[in-house]
């Protein structure tokens, strides 16, 4: 049994009225959740907070689960939803993602010299990421962080398969263009 038919399974029976298999769900799903959020925000607690919502808003709308796409084609869509709501609800209240924070916040676990390399290519990235476009830092997150298939992508976006691979290679030489620019910017002050 593949992991999309198990946790198609287990959404049938939240869907069903059985919401202690969330917890089954949840368990399976909640890091890559976060590390989602993560990339978007920069920040712990927010994204944390996000997960906890998402898995929150599944429940609620466990009725419009289909099972149609994979399971995690339609978390996504419900993390998009709630992303999108966290930016609106920060553009009201002026709050900012401040990508040295951001990096400040992740903890790497190799040798001294590797993680300082690692730190510097990370800050560059997490910059390049955050001068992106709204929509192209997503399709980035989702194609590269999320490992997720164009087709995924699409159902996600409601877009065709092909606009999505074309988006995601403009995004990708657009943040190549971006690290690149600020790497030079780094290495010559």
């Amino acid at each position: 049994m593949t992991n999309e038919t198990i946790d198609n399974q287990l959404m049938f029976r939240v869907k069903e009225g059985n919401l202690d298999q969330m917890a089954l769900l949840f368990d399976r799903h909640h890091r890559p959740l976060y590390g989602f959020f993560y990339h978007h925000t920069g920040m712990k607690n927010e994204s944390e907070d996000l997960v906890q919502t998402v898995f929150m808003n599944m429940i609620r709308s466990r009725s419009t689960f289909t099972g149609t796409y994979k399971f995690e084609t339609w978390m996504y869509t419900i993390a998009r939803n709630a992303l999108k709501d966290h930016y609106r609800k920060s553009k009201k209240m002026g709050t900012t993602v401040d990508a040295e924070e951001a990096e400040n916040n992740i903890h790497e676990t190799t040798s001294a010299d590797t993680r300082l390399n690692r730190k510097e290519e990370e800050l560059i990235l997490r910059k390049a990421l955050a001068r992106l476009s709204e929509t192209d830092r997503e399709l980035i997150i989702l194609s590269r962080y999320r490992e997720m298939k164009y087709q995924e992508i699409a159902a996600i976006l409601k877009l065709s398969e092909g606009a999505i691979k074309v988006r995601i290679h403009r995004a990708v030489k657009q943040l190549r263009e971006i690290y690149l620019e600020i790497s030079q910017q780094t290495m010559s002050v």
